[in-house]
């Protein structure tokens, strides 16, 4: 084996051995990463002679640890995390609809879905079953964001059905 690939083989160990400590879990890139060391570290005993496999040995512990320890350091993550603050808020705009206002459903609601309440279009919840569109509802509670209503007899669907 040349001493090029040998390098290569020991360099590419200590990567996967490092991405398995820091970003990659499951034991597969480190697995590979000590398997690639070891070899690499076998074969320089083997080519070199015991002196040379010694220091080879040595450098790569101690290029494990000086990765884990730059990795690991606070400045390092900085660079690839999000420094922005997220300052929005999810519903911030008290529903306008009050209760026993009527409306259509827009969307099935199964149990929730979309309907226009007053000429507001909002998402609202159906309290017993499911409700298909464009039957007529009203709102009959608000709790907190959550509107529940029913549906209710309209009398165009009545004369559809004679």
């Amino acid at each position: 084996m040349s001493t090029t690939l040998l390098i290569i083989v020991l360099l590419l160990g200590v990567v996967l051995l490092t991405l398995e400590i820091v970003a990659l879990p499951g034991g597969i890139a480190g697995i590979f990463g000590v398997c690639l060391i070891a070899f690499g570290v076998w074969e320089t005993y083997a080519l070199f002679g015991d002196t040379t496999g010694t220091i080879v040995l040595l450098c790569s512990i101690a290029l494990c640890v000086l990765t884990l320890v730059l990795f690991m350091r606070k400045r390092t993550w900085k660079r690839f995390s999000l420094n922005e603050e997220v300052s929005g808020k999810v519903n911030e705009l008290e529903p306008t609809a009050k209760v026993g206002a009527k409306g259509m459903t827009i969307s099935r609601l199964a149990p929730t879905g979309k309907a226009l309440i007053e000429g507001e279009q909002m998402e609202v919840h159906a309290v017993n079953k499911f409700i298909d569109p464009d039957r007529p509802i009203e709102v009959v509670g608000i709790e907190g964001y959550r509107i529940d209503v029913a549906e209710t007899s309209d009398n165009r669907f009545e004369n559809n059905n004679q």
